[in-house]
């Protein structure tokens, strides 16, 4: 059997506020060239996402869909977290410490 290809929309976007229970607020940009003077815009929108475990955090780039109306602002459901927020690779905290510095700034929150 052949698997159905979802034509629901995805963006990409940041979390911006992690205050409620089991919803996120998801900042999404575009940017799009304005018709007459060709300047390119930026274009934000707020959406309110689902997000059942709990597990994304402020500053998180997220991949978020479209679903059907969870509640009166509600459209949206995370899918995955693309990046966390505040995670420094392995070799960036050795270096720092081999290069003799003191503190490093790690988001330890989590």
């Amino acid at each position: 059997m052949e698997k159905k290809k979802s034509n629901k929309i995805e963006k990409i976007g940041v979390v911006v506020s992690d205050k409620m229970n089991k919803t996120r607020v998801v900042m999404v940009e575009n940017f799009y060239p304005h018709p007459i003077y060709k300047k390119v815009i930026k274009k934000r929108k707020k959406f309110m996402v689902h997000d059942e475990t709990n597990i994304s955090r402020n500053g998180d780039i997220v991949k978020i869909q479209q679903t059907r109306p969870l509640s009166k602002k509600k459209r949206w459901r995370l899918v995955s977290i693309i990046k966390e927020a505040g995670k420094l690779p392995v070799k960036k905290i050795e270096e720092g410490l081999e290069n003799g510095s003191t503190s490093l700034n790690i988001n330890s929150s989590r």
